[in-house]
Parts: structure tokens; C-alpha cells; sequence
């Protein structure tokens, strides 16, 4: 009976984790457009990280943080380089990079599968 109990107690803290991960995801997405939301979804990764551990959402919540910060170094170095005329280009290139991960990211997460790290 424990047994039966334990699982169902998995199963829901699983579709919780599983909430997080889209939530992120979902910042994520309208942070490519406004800045903001893009802090606030790793923010909420970072939180909900520990937390997950042991699940396949886990995964999903470390590539939303690596998104995060190494978008965040490649728009500095694109700012750096702005100077020059390049900073543009960086700066493109970062925002497809991060489409392609959110996107490729919710389709995992909705196909209920890790994140390849």
C-alpha cells in the first residue's frame, strides 16, 4: 500500500517539476523579446533546480540556466564588439541560439524527455 502511495507521490511532484521546467521555458521564449522575463525564467530555473534533482526535468531546468548565462556572455562580448560593427552579428546569432534551445527544449519537455546536457 506504501508502495502505491510512493508512486503516486512521485508521479505528482514529476508533473510539478514538469510545470517549473515549461514555466522557465515559457519566460524564456517572451524573453527574446522583451529582457526581463528572460532573468526572471533562469531566476526560477536556478530555484527550482535543487529541487528537481533526480527527475528528468532536471536537465530542462540546467539548460535554462546555461541559456541564460551564456547568453548573457555572448551579448556582452556583442556589445564590446559593437564598436566595430560585429556586435550585431553576435548579437543575432545569440538570440537564433537561444530560440533553437527554447524551442528544442519544449518540445523535450513536452514529450516528457531530458535535456540532453
Amino acid at each position: 500500500m506504501s508502495a502505491l502511495a510512493t508512486t503516486t507521490s512521485s508521479i505528482s511532484n514529476s508533473s510539478e517539476y514538469k510545470g517549473h521546467a515549461l514555466v522557465s521555458y515559457i519566460l524564456l521564449a517572451i524573453g527574446l523579446f522583451t529582457a526581463i522575463p528572460l532573468l526572471f525564467g533562469a531566476i526560477w530555473a536556478m530555484i527550482q533546480k535543487s529541487d528537481a534533482y533526480g527527475t528528468i526535468y532536471h536537465s530542462h531546468l540546467v539548460n535554462v540556466t546555461r541559456v541564460f548565462w551564456w547568453s548573457l556572455f555572448w551579448m556582452i562580448i556583442g556589445a564590446i564588439f559593437i564598436v566595430v560593427g560585429v556586435g550585431f552579428l553576435v548579437w543575432c546569432v545569440t538570440w537564433l541560439w537561444v530560440l533553437y534551445r527554447v524551442v528544442n527544449g519544449l518540445v523535450k519537455v513536452l514529450a516528457d524527455e531530458p535535456y540532453p546536457l
